[in-house]
């Protein structure tokens, strides 16, 4: 019996992403699977039907066609708990499902017996790295975010030597040095700004320097395990927040990227530091979707606040829909790879990528 693999379209407001493009759906044909994929999947980002049918796939006119009698269903959200209920039992659902985050969709994962491998789940591991949408699309939102902070900005980001006088170059201060905040220092420097990038990690000052920033250090350390943040003591927290605040004073524009797996944004931009920002300055606050970096941010939202405009876009990596597809599809085939066996389905739980993604866990 074929292996069959299951893409319906995207229902979340605004995303136009796809979790298979032609170049993956060719692959995984390659490997003995029957691609299923609901019209118009890749439509967003500007993959025509056309394309995947000479990749191999099959294409249906519904969702429920693309995953009623689907082995495997790959997406980028969660889908709906209607369409979880139409996946047949013991099929594995991969993508970034955040299963605990609503209530109903957790619960038909389960009634089901649905195999969930929410990728967000993925461990930081080296060789999980392939497989890692959590990186690669914090890379594309990095992106757009300095080029909305860009468009927002009433400043050049480079300096100009013009016949009407010298322009100077705009002060980009990047909050997080994470994938996101990285990527947002290289895209700020390549337009010619002058860039910070500050981060509680004090091992993050030598990647920010070998992509042309200036570490801020504002003297407080909060180095945790694994290479994520430690929470700050209140008195580490009233210290940063004190030095952090008289330095945006003479800042043009922040990105903020800073955050916790599985915890709201932390609060790093307080309303008073906003309030002492010159005129003009902008906020980018790639934080929005889990309550914002910024005390201001509103998610969704671009407001002024006494001549500073705080911006909290959401789910940025969408805007880039073609390249942040092309990226998490290569994700999703490189983790399905440990999910084919002899043209089957087959869960190695003694793989610990399989066993410490799985939803919910095993015991």
């Amino acid at each position: 019996m074929t292996l069959k693999i299951g893409i319906a379209r995207e229902t979340a407001p605004g995303e136009r992403r796809v979790a298979v493009t032609p170049e993956t759906c060719k692959k995984l044909v390659a490997a003995g699977a029957q691609v299923c994929i609901e019209r118009g999947s890749g439509a967003g980002a500007h993959f025509p039907d056309r394309t995947y049918e000479e990749a191999g796939a099959t294409l249906v006119d519904a969702t429920e066609a693309a995953i009623a009698d689907a082995d495997a269903v790959l997406c980028v959200q969660p889908p709906p708990a209607t369409a979880i209920a139409a996946m047949k039992t013991g099929a594995a659902l991969v993508g970034t499902l955040q299963p605990q985050a609503d209530a109903a969709r957790g619960e038909a994962i389960v009634q089901r017996g649905v195999v969930a491998f929410p990728l967000e789940r993925l461990p930081r591991t080296t060789r999980a790295q392939a497989m890692d949408v959590l990186s690669s699309q914090a890379g594309m939102a990095g992106y757009k975010a300095v080029l909305i902070a860009a468009s927002l900005a009433p400043r050049f980001f480079p300096m100009l030597t013009t016949a009407a006088g010298t322009i100077r170059p705009s002060k980009v201060l990047v909050i997080g040095a994470g994938v996101a905040g990285l990527q947002a220092i290289a895209t700020a420097r390549r337009l010619g700004a002058q860039v910070e990038g500050f981060d509680v990690r004090p091992e993050t000052r030598e990647q920010i320097q070998s992509l042309g920033g200036r570490f801020l250090d504002l003297g407080v350390s909060a180095a945790g395990e694994g290479g994520y943040a430690r929470q700050l003591t209140d008195e580490e927290r009233a210290e940063q927040q004190r030095r952090l605040g008289e330095h945006l004073k003479n800042v043009d524009v922040i990105v903020c990227t800073a955050a916790v797996p599985g915890r709201p944004a932390p609060k790093i931009v307080s309303a008073a530091m906003v309030g002492g920002m010159k005129p003009g300055s902008v906020v980018v606050d790639l934080a929005a979707e889990t309550g914002g970096n910024c005390e201001l941010t509103r998610p969704g939202e671009t407001d002024d606040h006494g001549g500073v405009v705080v911006a909290g876009p959401l789910n940025l990596a969408s805007q880039g829909a073609q390249h942040a597809s092309e990226m998490y599809a290569r994700n999703v085939f490189n983790f399905m790879q440990l999910l084919l066996k002899d043209g089957a389905i087959g869960f190695d739980w003694e793989d610990e990528l399989l066993s410490k993604t799985v939803w919910p866990e095993r015991s």
